[in-house]
């Protein structure tokens, strides 16, 4: 069984698009959404839940009236201001624990907080794990975890040979999670200065991990001299660049209309995204 995790260093690279694509033409592979502060796999692939589970992240603080004495001290060394007229904004607490140790009438509980959802889902291209974190939660790189988990055990226990894994974008503690236990990553970049600062940067952090590494640059048209130096820092780096996807206005339609691109179009980024397939899949196979 082997996993591919598809990243971006930005968002709006076109890395979800590259993602439903591939979901698409592998016809039997498990699928993830790893992007769970703002997953959006789903739009395309349109998943049937199954199963509903609540994911409990970090601890917040709450103040007990009744043993609070309004002293004051919480608030003082809150440097969050989460704690105004002895209640506690959940949304503002980063569970620090500060105001917990030093009230001297340990009127301060940690509470454990229902910090999002997690999903086991059908698609019509195979099992689907997906999650949603609240607004203002944390520990996405523990939910990220439990999705991939997931997903490798419905792959172990139906037999699939590929896991499909929507990555988070940037260089963050998602995104390690995210590359952790990997077989290969694509990453999705774009010919813009940018684009490419945050290519290399999300490349010295995936050179970190057994991975293999390989490379697609996207709407490589728009500017064609930046997407040739992007490709030749690869080559210089070893690094396979497998496919140039040129701009096409048919991907754009078929992203507003909700539609897997390959199942909306036959244009040349259509073809070039078939390719970039081809090449994944055969190197799987061998």
């Amino acid at each position: 069984m082997k996993e591919i995790v598809v990243l971006s260093g930005k968002g709006g690279t076109g890395k979800t698009t590259v993602t439903a694509s591939l979901a698409v033409l592998a016809k039997k592979a498990v699928l993830a959404d790893c992007d769970v502060d703002a997953a959006n796999l789903h739009i395309l692939l349109k998943p049937e839940i199954k199963e509903t589970f609540e994911f409990w992240g970090s601890q917040k603080a709450k103040i007990n009236g009744y043993k609070c004495r309004r002293c004051g001290q919480c608030e003082k060394v809150c440097r969050f201001n989460a704690i105004k007229d002895f209640k506690v904004n959940s949304i503002f607490c980063e569970g620090c624990r500060v105001c917990y140790n030093i009230c001297p009438e340990k009127a301060i509980e940690m509470i454990d907080t229902l910090a999002g959802h997690w999903y086991i889902s059908d698609t019509k291209y195979g099992p689907m794990v997906h999650a949603k974190l609240g607004a203002a939660e944390e520990n996405s790189g523990k939910l990220v975890s439990l999705v991939k988990k997931t997903a490798r055990e419905i792959a172990e226990k139906e037999g699939y040979k590929c896991i499909i894994t929507d990555g988070p974008p940037g260089i963050g503690c998602p995104v390690i999670s995210s590359l952790s236990g990997a077989d290969s990553v694509l990453i999705v970049t774009e010919p813009t200065a940018s684009g490419f600062h945050d290519f290399e940067r999300l490349l010295n952090l995936a050179n970190n991990f057994n991975v293999t590494i390989k490379v697609v640059i996207n709407k490589f048209d728009i500017a064609e001299k930046k997407a040739r130096e992007i490709e030749k820092y690869c080559i210089n780096k070893g690094i396979e660049v497998i496919g140039k996807i040129p701009f096409d206005e048919e991907i754009i339609k078929s992203i507003s209309e909700g539609i897997p691109p390959v199942l909306y179009s036959s244009g040349p980024a259509v073809q070039a995204l078939k390719n970039i397939a081809l090449s994944l899949f055969n190197d799987f196979e061998k």
